[in-house]
């Protein structure tokens, strides 16, 4: 099972991790009581982090059991989209990037 976190590849390096972290604890709190949930958070927790151009973005919203975050520091712009755990995904998910920091 794996948790699917995109994040826009606009945002700025420095806030991915954060936004990364919040992004996993708010899927945790508001999907805490499903069975996918339970499963996950009492087996291997397993996340995946990509990053996404705004129409990749814009599709994934039309996934299932996800969760859309907002970054204050960025005039409350979505930065963020966060997927309930599950052991498949659609067909899209194969064909994101994982997401890397720009500056290395």
């Amino acid at each position: 099972m794996k948790m699917y976190i995109l994040v826009k590849q606009n945002v700025p390096d420095k806030l991915v991790p954060v936004i990364a972290a919040h992004a996993s604890l708010a899927c945790f709190r508001k999907f805490e009581h499903t069975e996918n949930m339970q499963q996950w958070i009492n087996g291997i927790f397993k996340k995946v982090v990509c990053s996404v151009n705004e129409k990749e973005f814009e599709n994934a919203k039309n996934e299932l059991e996800n969760l859309i975050l907002t970054e204050s520091s960025l005039d409350n712009q979505e930065v963020c989209i966060v997927f309930s755990p599950r052991e498949e995904y659609s067909k899209m998910f194969k064909f994101l990037k994982m997401w890397t920091p720009k500056n290395n």
